[in-house]
């Protein structure tokens, strides 16, 4: 069929535009955003081709289903990944789709570029379909509602699919979270409204999404590596603002998200919502604390809009309190409650369904999760903090701190971090096969903190468990032993998950061996 111009490919719009029978695409990866991007495109009547550097007998039997969908074919190694031409004739393909882990200057991404090949995220592939033609007569187009920012995203967007369901909207989070894109818009029945979480590797390859409402969360030093420097990172999160019809939703402490917002082509009447933990102005959601300043359930801090509605100059609908979440409540959580609210709002979404939505959430495992109480002293298990600014918000949020801290550092500065937490930390304990980095940001800035290092084994589960024998052994009544490790995993554990549980088994045999 030859590479479609690119005029041609912005007529692929809707699951009957003509050109997607026969199109020839590249699928690259066969995780959880490949195998569905394969999947569609076959039932499009698209000639696909799916590559992946490593194999796995999970990836086998995808490729089979695959395969008998009408899948041209699966290849395996890493000499798949490193050429666009796989196609019978040697042509390139018409488009590329790809995962988000994908970088741009992989020997693949490189090679479309060259050859002037479109590369697409799911994202992408999923807002050029829209629903499928029976969901679209019986719901109309699904509200997108878009979410993305260094750290907070998928608890804003679990936030906000509650509020949205607790509306009596058929809702879904889905993107980087939960289901697949592309199964959401492929779903015969339909949603009224999409809770997108999106990162930054997938917001590169996709175009303006003309969201109702989109937010980002904040902007911190993180996948410098991936995307070069930090302003190409930043300038792939502000793309979520583009084309945004009704509210861009912005955090009021982060000046870079603002001047995202104001840089934004964005929609005619397209307002700018921020939101804060704190008293709100005009157009702000935000947060009004007891005279005595008190933010806890005692002090009844109430959650309050004062954006979406008409005399917001001397008015606010109370949207929830405090007391509303369940068990914890930091300054974070707190902003991301009041950023999920905002997007619902700009949807339609009523005062008392965002309360109702913030009662039905709870915690996702990995994130500021309480595991343990013993001896007055709180284990916390918060391993999805893997970069210094996630950190900072768990450590803020406790008084007086045993942290366990480290892993791998993806060239992290920590200077900034232990400056703002030095005055919470009681006792530091550095797991990760290289946590000279942070020591050396401790010696600087927290010189008064006693440090206990050399949890260094590659055996992670070894090394955990000896960093909390340690941590047991410093803790005091009234403070908080906080894994919160600013770094990413892999130097000894699968995932941030396999480190967090590794963390849980640890505190629990600890306590059962002093039960005994």
């Amino acid at each position: 069929m030859g590479v479609h111009p690119v005029n041609a490919l912005d007529e692929l719009r809707g699951w009957k535009a003509p050109g997607w029978n026969g199109l020839r695409a590249l699928v690259t990866g066969l995780g959880v955003t490949g195998f569905s991007a394969a999947d569609t495109l076959a039932e499009l009547g698209a000639e696909v081709i799916v590559v992946d550097a490593k194999s796995s007998e999970k990836k086998q039997n995808d490729a089979e289903t695959l395969r008998i969908v009408g899948v041209k074919g699966i290849r395996f190694g890493e000499e798949a990944t490193s050429s666009i031409r796989h196609f019978a004739d040697g042509a390139a393909p018409d488009l590329v789709i790809t995962s988000p882990g994908w970088r741009p200057d992989s020997a693949l991404i490189s090679a479309a570029a060259e050859a002037g090949v479109p590369v697409w995220s799911d994202i992408q592939l999923a807002h050029r379909l829209g629903p499928r033609p029976e969901a679209l007569a019986a719901r109309g187009a699904p509200v997108w509602l878009t979410v993305t920012g260094t750290n907070g995203k998928t608890t804003t967007v679990s936030l906000l699919e509650q509020m949205l369901i607790a509306d009596g909207r058929r809702a879904a989070a889905c993107g980087n979270i939960g289901m697949p894109i592309l199964d959401a818009v492929r779903d015969p029945e339909g949603f009224d409204a999409l809770a997108v979480e999106l990162s930054s590797f997938q917001l590169h390859y996709t175009e303006p999404l003309d969201a109702t409402a989109s937010a980002v969360l904040n902007i911190a030093e993180d996948h410098v590596d991936w995307h070069g420097t930090r302003q190409s990172y930043a300038a792939d999160k502000a793309k979520i603002y583009e084309r945004t019809r009704v509210a861009c939703v912005y955090n009021a402490a982060d000046a870079a998200t603002g001047h995202m917002v104001a840089g934004a082509d964005v929609v005619e009447g397209c307002r700018a919502i921020s939101f804060a933990a704190d008293t709100p102005e005009m157009s702000q959601l935000g947060l009004v604390l007891s005279e005595d300043g008190a933010a806890g359930e005692d002090g009844g801090g109430i959650l309050v809009d004062r954006a979406y509605l008409d005399n917001r100059r001397h008015e606010a609908i109370e949207l929830a309190t405090l007391a509303d979440f369940n068990g914890l409540a930091p300054k974070h959580l707190v902003e991301n409650a009041l950023a999920a609210a905002a997007l619902a709002r700009a949807a339609g979404v009523a005062p008392e369904s965002v309360r109702a939505g913030i009662r039905a959430y709870e915690a996702g495992d990995h994130r500021i999760q309480p595991v343990a109480k013993q001896d007055g002293i709180l284990w916390v298990n918060d391993s999805k903090a893997t970069n210094p600014h996630a950190a900072r918000a768990s450590l803020a949020a406790f008084g007086e701190v045993v942290w366990i801290a480290g892993g791998l550092p993806k060239g992290m500065d920590y200077d900034a971090l232990v400056e703002s937490v030095g005055g919470r930390l009681r006792h530091v304990i550095l797991l990760g096969t290289d946590s000279s980095q942070l020591a050396a940001s401790l010696a600087r800035h927290a010189p008064q903190v006693p440090v206990t290092a050399g949890f260094d084994g590659e055996d992670g589960e070894q090394a955990m468990a000896e960093a909390v024998a340690a941590a047991h052994r410093e803790a005091q009544p009234g403070q908080t032993v906080l894994l919160s490790p600013a770094a990413a995993s892999m130097d000894q554990f699968a995932s941030y998950a396999a480190r967090g549980e590794a963390f849980i088994r640890a505190v629990a045999a600890m306590i059962d061996h002093d039960d005994e």
